[in-house]
């Protein structure tokens, strides 16, 4: 599997790229800008790219706009953020590309080489990696058009808790009902909100970004 990593600072752009190919993937680009970053992208046609938000030269949220353009011009090309920071437009923007393939995860909450690489496999494969933290800061920004009406009383609950980053487990136990009761409400969730077949993990987003766009 082919990598492109984008990351300004020496340190941990060559732990990142040292510790991929120790779990056997080829670093295809190891870049510390967003003008070489676009090239990366545009010419090797990585598997994954594993992007930090804010690059030289703007500083801003460089990284994460490249990215964001190498998916337009590259369908379902898949994208893994790291990074220290939630830029909320540029995220949401990111996260509600129904193509999935696409995670949004924060430095100081990787705790260990299994849990990173994980995710970049994830984000490979089509799915979604997406940090709780994440979700609960794009809380802070909502509108008026998502069809949240549609929902029941306890489907509300069950959505306010997946927008928190729990698993079906989690809810099940704060809510005091079964894993499956659980599975049978994010069915209707997902149903309701009219999100097509895809990956769960996916789906799950998709439904948190409905539930941030509600009233």
């Amino acid at each position: 599997m082919r990598v492109v990593i984008a990351e300004d600072l020496f340190l941990l752009r060559d732990g990142l790229v040292r510790m991929l190919e120790a779990y056997d993937f080829e670093i295809a680009a190891a870049v510390d800008n967003g003008p070489a970053l676009s090239r990366a992208l545009a010419e090797l046609e990585p598997d994954v790219a594993v992007v930090d938000v804010r690059l030289p030269p703007s500083f801003s949220d460089e990284g994460l706009q490249c990215a964001l353009h190498a998916r337009a011009e590259r369908p379902g090309l898949p994208v893994l953020v790291l990074s220290q920071h939630v830029e909320q437009l540029y995220a949401r923007e990111l996260l509600a590309d129904d193509r999935g393939g696409v995670g949004y995860l924060l430095k100081d909450r990787v705790f260990d080489a299994e849990q990173f690489v994980d995710a970049v496999r994830r984000v490979s494969a089509g799915g979604t990696a997406m940090d709780p933290q994440v979700i609960q800061q794009l809380l802070s920004r909502r509108s008026k058009d998502a069809p949240m009406g549609a929902l029941t009383s306890r489907e509300k609950e069950v959505m306010e808790l997946m927008a928190q980053g729990r698993s079906n487990a989690a809810i099940a136990a704060q809510l005091f009902v079964t894993e499956r009761a659980v599975a049978k409400h994010t069915s209707n969730i997902f149903g309701k909100l009219e999100l097509p077949p895809s990956d769960d993990d996916n789906r799950r987003v998709l439904a948190v970004l409905a539930y941030l766009d509600r009233d």
